[in-house]
């Protein structure tokens, strides 16, 4: 029987259309732990329907009662099973309120609320002012739980318990109220992000009847509500901010279930990576204090459900996986996070009135808030339990505490009705310091400084400053970001005459409703400045609860002026003098204004200048006189201030000398001036005041003494006394300063003309026995002034001025003078001396100490000198110096042998009289000629030279040499001749030949007079010279025949026509007397012409000369010689020709090349020539009026016509091109009807710039260590670009940064024959960052610039630089067992992880031994990677499961990646050690033989062990039993396992043996049966040895041994051998059924390869099928090259079609955290609307965005400021509005123009969310719209609706502001072409291109790797079924036939039929067991 509400008839059993609709009901009826659960469709049923469906799935008695319940406790009926929804869980139970017998899980969907989408991104949390944001993430937690508090009737309870002790599990946050609780209905819509609580459905309760919704609380004070959980983000962003995991366990009032429900971000990621609903979770329903379900490593939740016991209601959030920065901020800063959240909450916490213990009021109308912290740790470090209401510093405790008077008003907002209650406190300014509070939080430094040497000011500051003055609280609750500043009517003003510090002691609180929106974070207000500062805003005062209907702004003002006169205790400035600004002030913006005062009255007291004050709180304390009052600030009058400073001279000056400023409130009010002077004047006289001296010998040197050189001075004592007399050695200290010790320091100075020099410097510590001594001073030797000081200084700094006044000192001056003269010095002279020259000898007198001294009297020197006359003419004396004047030394010389004389000088009377010099006397100066002659007069013949010897003698004779003794002959008509006698004193003089033209025959008489020109004091000498007549040819005569009186004159110049003839000429010739000789051909044979060579000698013996032709050329002026040769008698003349008349113009230059720019270094000349070219002289001055020239490019303006007066032409000046391209010019100058054409070659002008004529594609990027394809052509150029081919320019390529490493073809180069150079870049490598190639040039010496390519380097991604290789280190490698899972991570260039690389590329390398080389040897055994499970890592690769080696001992593993076919990248080798595995048998050293026995008396036939090593061993014979003892028990047993058979017995006649195992070791000697043994002949037995060993747990195998036992030695025999032979065939064919099992294994995995491969074939195909590629099921990867060539093709067609794009430079793309530029970072399909919107953002295109600001930061200081950036982190994303048109998503009227938003015109490439925050920014709302007439219609109809119309841009290029303003050039964009417009995107096709291109890509891969399968198994298949394969099986067959038939003989023995039993035993062999030991014993 059912209990319901009621039941209705079924009235619509089969509805059409209905949705689908699944329940899952619980059978709980009977308390079993295992529930029946069930699925029940009830799609178009109704109740009664559904009631059927249920007695059909679970056993329902007709009769029975039972009842159907929500998760809620809902009891269903018809209309409420109506209600539920698909997935509806239901629980059938026996009675309503029936406890859960076990727990039930409810499948739930959480998706996110719309809001999601419209307000994502405005809440995250973040740490500002210097404050984590840790504890507001805790508050949101705080904030749910006083909400579901305030309807609490008791105590409001709520704890956070901080559970970070790890012996009750894993670290956890809790949070638990006492609150209402939640049903299931509303802990889903919990889970539901953004379902804000005027958005959720909660579903009626158990007792309601209505649906439960969001009615807003009561207005109370303060709006101390509890209604701060608001929109569905808090607690879930909270929870996920401190931790991973969240567990929401909450009980309501009316439902006896408690629900749980777990969001775990692990549970997210994993139901991505599967594909699952990430919304859809389980609520688990159980019973209070069920903890059947909590894992261990949650042990505190058994704990926290235990709690349940007895709780109503309650709601726990538990934050599990907390992050480690948490948990270590949480316990390092408990305090201060404490503190946060009580001041967060500080009025729901104290009331209204907040913490004020003066207050008397209560709050007693509100239930008592407990919050309640623990913090558990272990060991317990840390505070435990802490409640909010005991703190005490929190900022409006503080607050409260120390203001002294509030002023309270109220805010009304008109237009919302939205109400503020504020107020403002005083904190008033006491004697000596602001008592407004300071920030616990901020670390202040000791306000009480004992450095007397600290700047003290700034203790007084403890105002605000500059902070805001109010706090806001949102419904009672701190808004920690939002602060306001001031409104107008509290803040100074001009008129104000309150001081302006009174307003920096303000601090104030609003509260506000939720009228005020805040952010979702609540952090901060979005509009309550605005709001607040509205124009409607009105503000009131409130006195004792009721308003004020007053001028607000006067109210305030007039009671700050009350609070200010009643509450402050200030200082008063008086006597002001200056502003000066102070330089001792450290803060720079402290050091101005300062004013300055006289005086000051303070507390009832006077201070003014000049007066004594004392200090105090200063150590040590310090007197002084007032020099100034300083209060910082402009002032010009007496004021009121809350401090200021002093500045004191310290007293006493010589103590101190300084001054010091302290502030005001240090100066020691109680101090009388009688007790500040005694202190000084006391201190005054302990100082040192003067020395005195004592002369302990008692030969004192007075004042002003003259001693002689060598005189000592000393010894002396010295004391220093103070002006009591009292002689002290240290400075009397000051305070408690340093003890300073003095020292007397004694100095000799010199006084000279050069200077003071101190010649004795000595430093004398005091003695207490002799004070300062100082020792005698002997060596005052030098002579002059002295003075000896002695000056008393400081021993540590030297000083010898303290405090401003001099250290006593003491002063004597004195004189040394030289002693009696004893020696004298002869000074240098002259070694080398000439007879007869005087010269001077200077004597210096000295005393015994080398002084100069003065000569003695009456002194007369002796001079001598062996063989040599010596004399001299007087004596000078002169101070201390004795010159000899006029010495002369006379007598004969050898002038070519010089030879040394003593010359000795006596004084006599003197110690030493005599002193020598040895000289070298040389001849003496010229003093006459000596001419040899042989006769006089002298005789010569004409037409020969003549020759005279000289020689030049001093005055005593001697021949003399001497520079530039030259002697000169002159005679008479000839030219004079010179020789030179400076060498020898001699020469000989030849003259040159003598031809005087003897008139009659007569002999000439000549006069020669030889003289030296250089000596005027020798006289020359004078000769006559007689000259006879020869009879030679002496002259010719030339004369013409056709006049007889034309005779030619020697070198007459003769005017002729050019290009004419001279003829008839005719010669004569005479002799000396004058007389015609007659022509013969002897005489006519030498005569020479030198016009011809064509001479008729028949003619000349005629006396007839050739005819002269006469030059062409006037310029060439020829010379015409008849000579007789013999006797060079000559005729000469010249022909001038005269130039014809004028032919043509000529130019002539001699340089016709000129550089552009460049002026022809060479002029043009303008002649007119006749028919030779000869000039005609036919220019006249003004011929330059008539001139012109023209020429392409020519500068007409610098061309200059001067006229050249001497040459009778024009020159043509200023030639010069200034433009144009290199080449010949034709320059045409013209002179009337002249007309002359000039060719110009015009080159390039000089090397200027170096041009980049070819590059790379733009932006140039490069990935790291790879190079540009592309070469980089320069061309060297001149100033207009014209290439230029000097090969003498070198360019060479470098790279800036220097960290860029650049790697070219050639780093420097010349330019080619045409000026290029082309640099290919190999290589480039270098940090990640931007970089420059800069081309430059060199030309001579001289840097040409050159162009700079922007380069940047990126790493490259795809480039692997390292495996990184992670595994559990800490893991052991037992043999035999599985590796922990490696994995290897490639990691890339730019430290990515890289994912492209096949696992096939990847190996694990695994061998025996240590570490060696870089990569794995050989006989490396290579594994290959494994696939990557669910839940593991994509981006590395894993090597899991992979076999351990079965041996122990040192391995190397070694990890590799194939990256080409030459080049592979290795990690680092690890070394691993392989241990033994887990012991599990017992075994030997090495197998032994099955042994053979019998019971023969030969010990050896009966050994069945012998010298055998037995060992613990694991599952691979490897040693593992080295720790473990115990023992090895022996015995025989059947082979067969039947007990039947006799057994043989051991020696001793005993059937076990028992050995010692030690260290997992036991040896065998022997082992033996006993003689006559019995047992069966022929048969097999088994030796069994059994460890036993106690300390493993597990059960150890033990080591079997098969054997035979025979009954006699043949048998043994035979059944050894036959043993032996078994043994190796077993082997033989165990080896090739291993080898066949391999090959059958290998085939399968290759069969399994690949059909895998086709599987993934087939896939690929279908892929490309229904993207409509038509591919072919058999298709050859040829094929699918030809596809993929095709479809490339077509993709670089259209990316070389011309579409428009971003020209910006963008050379910041690709580095770290850079988007790029924002031109670059959309794409706009219309070119209107790219054109427009570029230009309404124009500012921002080359904008670089950044995702950090670090970044930006980096930017910003790389390019030095230039480039602007912008950091996304620092931008907050902007909502999404609907265009203003739209209004709740209707609009409001038809838009005419087609409007849209202009940022969904963008269209992003890549990263389309950062993008799209980007332009959100930029463009903000703007509109496009077709045209203008269509913008203004549309923005007023938006403004007509009241709406704001933000900006609108038009697609003809207008622009209408938010303003409405429009029109003018800045509103009209320039045409397209002038501006950085966005690119266009590819066409569609371009992207289906790309798709399909990676598509064919992939199945060209998973079709090689099926060929490559197909190819693999078809080749194992024929190994298989090869030759060599087939005889091994055959051999393995024939080998396993004689295995066969061995086993049967080995069976088929022959037997005896007798049996051996233990009566036949014999005696044993000498081992002994231990059980026959002791019965031995």
């Amino acid at each position: 029987m059912f209990k319901s509400g009621g039941q209705r008839p079924s009235a619509s059993l089969q509805r059409q259309g209905s949705v689908q609709k699944r329940v899952c009901v619980y059978d709980l009826r009977f308390g079993n732990r295992e529930v029946p659960t069930k699925w029940l469709e009830v799609t178009g049923l109704d109740f009664n329907g559904f009631l059927q469906v249920l007695r059909q799935k679970f056993p329902i008695h007709s009769n029975e009662t039972f009842v159907l319940v929500t998760t809620d406790r809902t009891v269903l009926d018809f209309d409420r099973f109506e209600e539920l929804q698909d997935g509806s869980t239901l629980h059938l139970l026996q009675q309503e309120n029936q406890a859960l017998s076990v727990a039930t899980k409810e499948h739930i969907t959480f998706e996110p609320h719309y809001d999601t989408i419209i307000r994502a991104g405005t809440y995250e949390y973040y740490d500002s002012e210097g404050q984590k944001s840790l504890p507001y993430a805790l508050a949101e937690l705080i904030d749910n739980a006083l909400w579901a508090t305030a309807e609490n009737r008791g105590v409001r309870s709520i704890e956070i318990r901080m559970l970070f002790d790890e012996t009750l599990g894993k670290p956890a946050v809790i949070v638990l109220d006492n609150g209402r609780g939640m049903t299931s209905k509303q802990l889903k819509n919990w889970a539901v992000y953004r379902l804000s609580k005027f958005n959720r459905d909660n579903g009626k309760s158990a007792n309601q009847s209505t649906q439960q919704g969001y009615v807003r609380p009561d207005a109370v004070p303060r709006s101390l509500n509890s209604d701060i959980s608001f929109f569905g983000v808090g607690g879930k962003q909270a929870a996920f901010f401190i931790g991973g995991s969240t567990l929401m366990i909450s009980k309501s009032a009316d439902s006896p279930d408690v629900h749980e429900l777990v969001l775990s971000e692990e549970d997210f990621k994993r139901k991505e990576r599967n594909k699952e609903d990430i919304y859809r979770g389980d609520i688990l329903h159980r019973k209070p204090c069920d903890s059947s379900h909590v894992r261990k490593d949650e042990r505190f939740l058994q704990a926290l459900i235990a709690e349940e016991f007895g709780k109503e209601s309650f709601t726990a959030v538990v934050i599990t996986k907390v992050k480690p920065e948490h948990i270590t901020f949480l316990k390092e800063n408990f305090q201060v996070w404490t503190r946060q959240l009580a001041h967060i909450y500080h009025y729901y916490i104290h009331g209204a009135n907040g913490n004020d213990e003066r207050s008397g009021s209560t709050n007693s109308d509100l239930p008592k808030l407990d919050i309640q912290i623990t913090l558990t740790d272990k060991p317990m470090k840390y505070p435990g339990v802490i409640d909010l209401r005991e703190v005490d510093d929190d900022m409006q405790t503080l607050y409260i505490r120390n203001a002294a008077d509030t002023f309270e008003f109220r805010a009304s907002a008109e237009k919302d009705g939205g109400t503020v209650e504020g107020l403002i406190r005083y904190h008033p300014f006491l004697y000596d310091r602001e008592t407004y509070p300071e920030d616990p939080n901020v670390v202040q430094a000791s306000s009480d400084n004992d450095d007397d040497d600290v700047y003290e000011y700034g203790d007084l500051q403890q105002t605000r400053k500059q902070r805001p003055i109010f706090e806001c609280f949102w419904n009672g609750r701190l808004i920690p970001y939002a602060k306001v500043s001031e409104f107008s009517w509290c803040s100074r003003n001009k008129k104000s005459k309150v001081p302006e510090e009174c307003y920096s002691r303000l601090s104030g609180v609003l509260f506000t409703d939720d009228k005020f929106e805040v952010t979702t974070n609540k952090l901060t207000f979005t509009d309550l400045e605005t709001k607040l500062n509205h124009k409607e805003t009105i503000f009131t005062r409130v006195v004792n609860g009721q308003k004020q209907r007053s001028n607000i702004e006067k109210e305030f003002t007039q009671w700050l002026q009350n609070c200010h006169e009643r509450c402050d205790k200030q200082v008063r400035f008086l006597g002001y003098k200056e502003t000066i600004t102070r330089t001792d002030v450290p803060t720079k913006k402290m050091q101005h204004p300062w004013a300055t005062f006289s005086s000051i009255e303070w507390d009832g007291k006077v201070y003014k200048e000049g007066q004594l004050v004392k200090s105090q709180k200063i150590k040590p304390t310090l007197y002084g006189t007032v020099v100034r009052f300083l209060l910082n600030g402009n002032y010009s009058e007496d004021v009121f201030a809350t401090g200021g400073e002093v500045e004191v001279n310290l007293e006493p000056t010589a103590f101190h000398d300084k001054t010091k400023t302290i502030l005001i409130s240090r100066i020691d009010k109680a101090a009388t001036e009688e007790a500040i002077k005694k202190n000084i004047a006391n201190d005054f006289a302990k100082l040192p005041d003067r020395l005195k001296v004592a002369w302990p010998d008692g030969n004192p040197w007075p004042q002003s003494a003259v001693r002689s050189a060598g005189t000592p001075l000393g010894p002396l004592g010295v004391e220093i006394l103070n002006k009591k007399e009292e002689s002290i050695s240290r400075m009397p200290s000051v305070g408690q300063g340093p003890v300073r010790k003095l020292i007397v320091e004694l100095k000799v100075i010199q006084h000279s003309a050069k200077g003071d020099q101190e010649v004795v410097s000595f430093v004398a510590q005091h003695s207490p026995k002799w004070a300062f001594h100082f020792k005698r001073i002997e060596n005052l030797i030098q002579l002059g002034k002295y003075t000896l000081t002695l000056t008393t200084a400081i021993n540590e700094s030297n000083a010898t001025v303290f405090g401003g006044r001099e250290l006593p000192s003491y002063k004597l001056s004195f004189t040394i003078k030289e002693g009696d003269a004893e020696s004298f010095l002869i000074r240098a002279v002259s070694s080398t001396l000439n007879v007869g020259l005087p010269f001077n000898i200077s004597l210096l007198i000295k005393d015994c100490y080398d002084h100069p001294a003065t000569p003695p009297p009456n002194l007369k020197p002796e001079l001598t000198c062996s063989g040599l006359k010596v004399s001299y003419e007087k004596v000078d004396i002169s101070g201390t110096t004795v010159t000899i004047r006029g010495v002369k030394v006379r007598g004969k010389v050898n002038y070519q042998q010089s030879k040394p004389y003593d010359l000795k000088v006596t004084l006599p009377g003197m110690k030493q009289d005599t002193q020598s010099i040895s000289i070298v006397l040389l001849p003496g100066k010229p003093h006459s000629l000596h001419v040899k002659t042989e006769g006089d007069p002298i005789t010569a013949e004409n037409g020969n030279p003549i020759k005279f010897n000289v020689e030049i003698h001093d005055e005593a004779g001697n021949v003399t040499a001497h520079p530039k003794q030259t002697v000169r002959c002159q005679v008479e008509g000839l030219p004079a001749v010179v020789t030179d006698c400076s060498s020898t004193g001699a020469g000989q003089l030849v003259t040159k030949p003598v031809n005087l033209k003897i008139i009659k025959g007569e002999p000439q008489k000549l006069k020669v007079q030889f003289d030296m020109p250089s000596q005027k004091n020798v006289a020359s000498v004078m000769r006559e010279l007689t000259v006879l007549p020869s009879t030679r040819v002496s002259s010719m005569e030339l004369y013409s025949q056709d006049d007889e009186n034309l005779v030619l004159r020697n070198k007459e110049m003769i005017d002729w026509l050019a290009g004419g003839l001279l003829e008839n000429l005719f010669y004569r010739l005479y002799d000396e007397a004058g007389r015609e000789l007659p022509l013969t051909p002897e005489i006519a044979s030498k005569i020479k012409v030198n016009w011809t060579a064509d001479v008729n000698p028949e003619d000349l013996v005629q006396g007839m000369l050739p005819d002269v032709q006469v030059p062409t050329q006037v310029q060439e002026q020829r010379f015409y010689q008849v000579s007789y040769q013999d006797q060079s008698v000559s005729v000469s003349f010249k022909i001038v020709p005269r130039p014809d008349e004028p032919a043509r113009l000529k130019a002539t230059s001699s340089q016709s090349t000129v550089r552009l720019g460049e002026t022809l270094s060479e002029n043009i000349n303008l002649v007119l020539v006749d028919r030779y070219d000869n000039v005609t002289k036919a220019l006249t001055p003004d011929c330059v009026n008539h001139m012109s020239a023209k020429a392409e490019d020519l500068d007409k303006s610098a061309i200059t016509f001067t006229w050249q007066e001497s040459t009778s032409s024009v020159l043509v000046t200023g030639v010069q091109f200034q433009s144009g391209t290199p080449g010949p010019r034709e320059m045409c100058l013209t002179y009337r009807s002249f007309v002359e054409q000039v060719i110009i070659n015009v080159t390039a002008g000089v090397p200027a710039q170096v041009k980049l004529v070819s590059e790379p594609e733009k932006p140039l990027q490069v990935l790291n260590g790879r190079g540009i394809s592309t070469p980089f052509v320069v061309q060297l150029c001149d100033e207009w670009g014209n290439p230029s081919p000097d090969q003498r320019v070198v360019v060479e390529l470098l790279s800036s940064p220097s960290t860029l490493k650049v790697m070219a073809n050639v780093m420097s180069q010349p330019v080619n024959a045409e000026g290029k150079a082309s640099f290919t870049v190999n290589n480039v490598s270098g940090p990640k960052g931007y970089y420059q190639l800069e081309f430059k040039g060199s030309f001579n010496l001289k840097p040409l610039p050159g162009p700079a390519v922007n380069l940047t380097v990126i790493p490259d991604p795809n480039k692997p630089v390292s495996l990184l290789v992670e595994y559990d280190t800490n893991a052991k490698f037992p043999a035999g067992g599985r590796f922990p899972v490696f994995l290897v991570t490639v990691v890339s260039d730019e430290g990515s992880p890289m994912t492209t690389f096949n696992p096939a590329a990847v190996s694990m390398f695994l061998w025996n031994g240590a570490p060696a080389g870089n990569r794995p040897p050989q006989m490396a055994t290579e594994l290959r990677c494994s696939k990557p499970m669910e839940n593991e890592k994509n981006d590395c690769f894993h090597f899991r499961d992979k076999d351990i080696p079965e041996h122990v001992g040192n391995h190397t593993i070694q990890f590799s990646l194939r990256i080409d076919g030459r080049q592979s990248l290795f990690s680092n080798q690890i070394p691993i050690n392989v241990v033994a595995n887990q012991p599990v048998k017992l075994g030997p050293d090495s197998q032994p033989p099955p042994p053979v026995v019998s019971y023969s008396k030969a010990i050896a036939s009966r050994t069945l062990v012998e010298n055998m090593t037995l060992r613990i061993m694991d599952l691979y014979g490897n040693p593992a039993g080295e720790d473990l003892d115990g023992k090895v028990k022996v015995s025989i047993m059947n082979s067969s396992g039947d007990n039947c058979k006799i057994l043989p017995l051991f020696e001793g006649k005993v059937n076990s043996f028992q050995f010692s195992l030690v260290e997992g070791k036991a040896h065998i000697t022997r082992l033996a049966v006993m003689e006559n043994s019995p047992g069966e002949d022929g048969c097999e037995y088994i030796l069994l040895f059994k460890p036993e060993v106690s300390m493993v747990s597990t059960l150890l195998a033990p080591f079997k041994l098969p054997f035979h036992f025979c009954n006699d030695v043949e048998n043994q025999r035979k059944m050894s051998e036959l043993t032996k032979k078994k043994d190796e065939l077993t082997k033989a064919v165990g080896a090739y059924k291993e080898v066949f099992h391999d090959y059958k294994l290998l085939l399968e995995l290759l069969t399994n390869q690949y059909l895998d491969a086709c599987r993934k074939e087939a896939e690929q195909r279908h892929e490309l099928n229904s993207r409509n590629m038509k591919i072919a099921e058999h298709l050859s990867v040829a094929d699918v090259d030809r596809l993929v060539a095709e479809k490339t093709a077509e993709v670089d067609r259209i990316q070389r079609m011309p579409r428009r794009v971003c020209t910006i430079r963008d050379n910041f793309r690709g580095q770290q955290d850079v988007l790029g530029m924002v031109g670059h970072l959309a794409f706009v399909q219309d070119d209107a609307a790219a054109w427009v919107i570029a230009w309404h953002i124009r500012g921002d295109m080359d904008c670089v965005i950044t995702r950090t600001t670090a970044a930006a930061q980096r930017i910003y200081k790389d390019t030095q400021g230039r480039q602007q950036v912008m950091p996304l982190d620092s931008v907050l994303p902007p909502g999404h509005r609907p265009l203003p048109h739209i209004r709740n998503g209707y609009p409001l009227f038809n838009p005419p123009g087609n409007p849209v938003h202009a940022r969904e015109l963008l269209i992003y490439p890549q990263d389309k969310e950062s993008c799209d925050i980007v332009f959100k920014n930029l463009l903000g709302d703007t509109i496009l719209i077709d045209d203008l007439d269509s913008a203004n219609s549309y923005r007023k109809a938006v403004v007509q609706n009241r709406t704001q119309c933000p900006t609108i841009l038009t697609r003809q290029g207008d622009r209408v502001s938010a303003r409405g303003k429009f029109g003018g050039t800045q509103n009209r964009a320039p045409p397209m072409n002038t501006l950085q417009v966005f690119g266009a995107p590819y066409p569609q096709q371009f992207y289906t291109l790309k798709e399909q291109l990676e598509l064919l890509t992939q199945y060209r891969s998973a079709l090689q790797k099926k060929d490559k399968a197909a190819k693999d198994r078809e080749d194992h298949r024929n190994v298989m079924n090869s030759p060599d394969t087939l005889k091994k099986d055959q051999d393995m067959k024939d080998k396993e036939r004689q295995l066969k038939e061995i086993e049967r003989q080995c069976v088929s023995t022959p037997v005896r039929p007798v049996k051996r039993g233990p009566e036949n035993t014999g005696e044993p062999s000498g081992i002994i067991s231990k059980r026959a030991r002791q019965r031995m014993l």
